[in-house]
């Protein structure tokens, strides 16, 4: 059986991140792991900025509102799970926490899943799917329960 020491579980403060911890929080004290709770804050390049001509970025404002929700997040998992340590820093998502399970020497990523589809995959990305083909060590994807709720509804009955 395979023993987990330090799980990383990633979160954007939303619906698929906080069903994330939770299974996080829950696997760790399983394994009596170190729970590494993670969050990048990320502003896109200069080179967007053709598409937004005039728009400016409140970078500051928007990273001190981001540690403020992160520490908050950080005190009440610690409260359910005393081995947590937050790790909050600036760069794109999926990188950040790719060199995260490097530094931290994680081998277990935990991931909310958003489900999306279509264009705003494209337009959007997915974090999760990155991840995932370039990890070096097992993830885990938590759907949200609106989009377990979907997926249920979608799939067809097994008739036997």
């Amino acid at each position: 059986m395979t023993v987990f020491k330090r799980v990383l579980v990633a979160t954007d403060f939303d619906e698929p991140a906080s069903c994330a911890v939770d299974v996080a929080v829950t696997l760790a004290s399983t394994f009596e792991a170190e729970l590494l709770l993670f969050h990048a804050y990320w502003f896109p390049p200069i080179g967007y900025a053709t598409y937004a001509e005039g728009l400016c970025w409140p970078t500051a404002d928007i990273s001190a509102q981001d540690a403020k929700v992160f520490d908050a997040l950080v005190a009440k998992v610690k409260l359910r799970y005393p081995r947590t340590e937050g790790i909050l820093v600036d760069g794109e998502p999926w990188g950040a926490i790719l060199q995260a399970v490097k530094d931290r020497g994680a081998d277990l990523i935990i991931l909310g899943t958003h489900g999306r589809r279509g264009l705003s995959r494209v337009f959007l990305g997915s974090v999760a799917e990155k991840i995932v083909r370039l990890s070096p060590v097992p993830v885990l994807t938590i759907p949200g329960r609106v989009d377990s709720e979907a997926n249920a509804r979608a799939i067809p009955p097994v008739s036997g």
